[in-house]
């Protein structure tokens, strides 16, 4: 039974780190320009300090996957695997979160602010963020679940009634 378990833990992370890979590469590839007024504007993600923050945590995010991956198979590290877990997840969750703030402004405006949307003027750079941010927040989900099998495994001997 530790075995399937272990298996679908890897497997998750497997899809985990499949996801984080798409979001990093679309978000890094996502690029655009446009013409305003002739003037020429170019848009790519390292343009705004919070994309650089997605990129960022998902590499972390997906290197400390491999890791976990070729550790999972030690048993000393389980424990310490179950705190890197959580500290993964919320990495993925405030980027992921930071990331559809910009996107929102981006695609939606801010009439109160004065930000006007320029989703219409670069609909190729916006096309790209949304599936980084759709691949990102899958990643997220996914590694909820795998801190859940994570929790269970090391608080299941706790709650186990012994007659």
């Amino acid at each position: 039974m530790a075995k399937i378990k272990k298996i679908f833990t890897n497997f998750l992370r497997l899809l985990a780190l499949a996801a984080t890979v798409v979001a990093i590469v679309f978000m890094v590839t996502s690029h655009d320009s446009a013409q305003v007024l002739n003037l020429t504007f170019t848009v790519k993600y390292s343009n705004t300090p919070v994309f650089k923050y997605f990129v960022i945590a998902e590499a972390i995010a997906g290197g400390y996957i491999v890791i976990s991956i070729l550790l999972s198979f030690k048993s000393l590290f389980w424990r310490l695997l179950v705190i890197l877990d959580m500290v993964t997840a919320v990495l993925l969750t405030s980027s992921i979160s930071a990331a559809l703030a910009i996107a929102q402004v981006g695609r939606k405006g801010n009439t109160h602010a004065g930000w006007l949307p320029v989703c219409e003027q670069v609909p190729d750079f916006c096309d790209q963020v949304t599936i980084a941010l759709i691949a990102g927040f899958a990643a997220a989900i996914i590694y909820f679940v795998i801190l859940l099998c994570s929790l269970y495994v090391v608080l299941s001997p706790i709650f186990v009634v012994t007659p």
